[in-house]
């Protein structure tokens, strides 16, 4: 194709996938529905909005690249299942039906990504495969030891790290290997979605302390949630898994005294 872009040509940070075969065993093992909308973030050449369009899904191909953008549109510019969007994915706006996202992320801006997607709950995402940097996947979907972004995104998402893709799957390779990062939407979440800012407040509380949780939370409802939940009193953040948690977020939210007006009171002194 004239003016076809190399992918060594492309911005650093970015990896194209070098197979057909790897885009198409990703796109199928998302288990994705005919019809669904599915966003490729970071779309590049092309290669995983082919395999989307192949599997009948309706594609939103983002790419931040102009010349990658321009590819894509002589690419795909006539067909009406692909809609090219020029943006960038920590910033354009999200779709406002429920949609599943593919996509191979540029590996600078993973985390970013993640969180834009991930940290709403209100955010009507289905499920989410995308590789990222091996380290990033394993940080992420960890049981033990768990992070504050693992264990905020865990109430709503099921994170599992899929498969590993070695790093002479791109080009240009990358430093790395990369993986294949699924989050699933919970379909009971452990937390409800309107209790997410509470929930991640007792999170940023207890991980950023960087001590024994008696030592930040009352010390008789740690006991009580230990001994209920199975994990020492004595154990710091990230000690505790997602599901115990959310537990303990429960226990603590129902032992806060409430005004009638549903706001926790303030603590004399405190300032907002």
């Amino acid at each position: 194709m004239a003016g076809r872009v190399s992918p060594e040509a492309w911005p650093r940070g970015r990896h194209a996938l070098r197979s057909r075969a790897f885009a198409d065993d990703l796109v199928r093992d998302a288990g994705l529905e005919p019809g669904s909308l599915v966003l490729d973030l970071g779309a590049g050449g092309g290669v995983l909005t082919r395999a989307l369009v192949h599997a009948g899904a309706r594609v939103r191909a983002i790419e931040l690249d102009p010349a990658a953008c321009r590819q894509l549109t002589a690419r795909f510019g006539d067909d009406p299942r692909v809609e090219v969007i020029e943006g960038d994915a920590t910033a354009l706006p999200l779709p406002d039906e429920p949609f599943a996202v593919v996509g191979n992320l540029p590996f600078a801006a993973g985390t970013a990504i993640l969180r834009r997607l991930l940290g709403e709950p209100r955010v009507p995402l289905t499920q989410l495969d995308a590789i990222v940097e091996w380290g990033l996947a394993a940080k992420r979907s960890a049981v033990w030891p768990s992070t504050l972004l693992g264990c905020t995104w865990g109430a709503w998402y099921e994170l599992r790290l899929v498969r590993r893709v070695p790093r002479t799957c791109f080009a240009p390779p990358p430093s790395v290997d990369g993986a294949v990062l699924r989050a699933t939407r919970r379909a009971n979440p452990l937390v409800p979605p309107a209790e997410a800012a509470a929930y991640a407040a007792l999170l940023h509380r207890a991980f950023a302390a960087r001590r024994p949780l008696d030592c930040i939370l009352p010390r008789r409802l740690v006991r009580r949630a230990a001994l209920e939940l199975g994990f020492d009193p004595h154990a710091v953040a990230r000690d505790l898994d997602v599901r115990q948690w959310a537990r303990l977020y429960t226990a603590v939210r129902s032992a806060t005294p409430r005004p009638p007006g549903g706001e926790a009171p303030r603590r004399r002194g405190s300032r907002r």
